[in-house]
């Protein structure tokens, strides 16, 4: 890694110094970051060369000061070039703490982001989804892939890491590893910034480097479907008895909400009646661990029935004979194709019709809906939910509707008030 080092003798006054002898400090400057260190030895003002950064005078005694400054001044290139021999991190602080031989326990971010993958990986099913942790192998790999392109190195000391450690690794996730905005950002900000904040909270770093990080994910246009849409596919009769039931549990994913892998978990006991006297499925994220309570509608209710006897689900006891979701999302393509829907059909895109045509469309209120998403927070619904141009247009029909039911009310009351004068 490249650096710039620099170093200087300098007096140090202390800060109830009136006059006499001053201290000899030794300060040390690596990319512009400093340590200094105190030598041990004194001069007087007018002896001292602050440029030359030597005593001045041929005394004995100013020339054993400087045969001593010299020495500390060789100690400290050797200490420089074996750190560079070692291909290790080069800082003020490492320098110091070699010149002054104190022994500080290094921590690396690679050993570090392993430690966290491992952890993470045995809470798969309880507290992370597969998914999560494989993101986070990708991010670990990632950040391998780049200590190896830019420092020439396996690892690095988290000490190392600063803003231009971060931007740097942003740079290589957009040019080297050909990633988009949104994810570049994340794996930078979310996967990355989380082994930060886990440093930081133990007290391994003392400053957060992503103080001053500005890149921002940017808002993604989510696809769903539209009305027509749904019942296209719906009302479609279709000749595979495989196809019928991909395409019915894409319709109950769009009737509920869930996710795949949180359909595919689903059994009886999920499916319970509600405060209402009507069923609900109650069951919980397993992306996030969060409750989703979802109230069925009658068209959920039916498909639930349909498959009720299914060998599958009375093999496995589960509420629908779910495929793998490579295999869902392959005959998806199929059904799409099939009824004239040329948006490219995935599973998650029920997830968002839900959110959208089939309930915020429809007068649901947003708070609700993000329930019922099993979201955290309002922000997360958002992203997911899209008010339709119609919903628009509708909810300004009738506010235009009112307003004219205003003016004619208002016209026919002075019209009465008139006839009432003239009387």
């Amino acid at each position: 890694m490249q650096h710039n080092f620099s170093f200087l003798f300098y007096l140090k006054k202390p800060k109830s110094y009136l006059s006499g002898a001053i201290p000899i400090y030794l300060r040390i400057t690596v990319n512009g970051k400093r340590a200094e260190i105190t030598t041990g030895r004194e001069c007087l003002p007018e002896k001292w060369n602050a440029n030359a950064g030597k005593a001045i005078g041929t005394k004995e005694e100013t020339k054993a000061l400087n045969i001593y400054l010299d020495t500390l001044q060789n100690k400290l290139y050797k200490i420089h070039r074996e750190l560079i021999e070692e291909t290790a991190l080069i800082s003020a602080e490492v320098i110091k703490n070699k010149f002054t031989g104190k022994s500080e326990r290094t921590r690396s971010l690679v050993e570090i982001f392993k430690d966290h993958n491992q952890k993470l990986s045995v809470l798969i099913g309880n507290e992370y989804a597969s998914a999560t942790v494989t993101r986070y192998g990708s991010a670990l790999k990632h950040t391998i892939d780049f200590l190896k392109w830019k420092y020439n190195k396996t690892d690095i000391d988290i000490n190392a890491i600063d803003l231009a450690f971060i931007n740097d690794f942003e740079f290589y996730l957009r040019s080297v590893r050909k990633c988009n905005n949104n994810s570049a950002v994340k794996y930078v900000k979310s996967n990355f910034g989380k082994i930060i904040r886990h440093c930081l909270a133990n007290g391994w770093l003392n400053k957060d480097p992503f103080i001053n990080y500005a890149s921002k994910q940017k808002p993604v246009i989510r696809a769903y479907l539209t009305q027509k849409e749904i019942e296209a596919i719906a009302e479609k009769k279709l000749n595979s008895i495989r196809l019928n039931q991909v395409k019915d549990i894409f319709l109950f994913s769009c009737y509920t909400g869930l996710a795949y892998v949180d359909v595919n978990k689903l059994t009886r006991s999920n499916v319970a009646l509600g405060i209402d006297g009507c069923k609900w499925i109650f069951t919980s994220r397993q992306k996030t661990d969060t409750p989703s309570n979802i109230p069925l509608l009658p068209a959920a209710e039916n498909i639930l029935e349909k498959y009720k006897e299914h060998p599958q689900c009375t093999n496995q006891g589960k509420l629908l004979p779910v495929l793998s979701n490579q295999k869902m999302n392959s005959y998806l393509k199929e059904i799409g194709d099939l009824c004239g829907v040329t948006k490219e059909l995935t599973f998650h895109i029920a997830r968002h019709t839900f959110a959208t045509t089939v309930t915020l469309s429809n007068g649901v209120p947003i708070e609700s809906v993000s329930k019922m998403l099993g979201h955290k927070n309002l922000r997360t619904t958002q992203h997911y939910a899209k008010i339709l141009d119609s919903k628009v247009s509708e909810d300004m029909k009738a506010l235009s509707q009112k307003f004219r039911n205003i003016t004619i009310e208002n016209t026919t009351l002075s019209g009465s008030n008139s006839l009432s004068a003239v009387n």
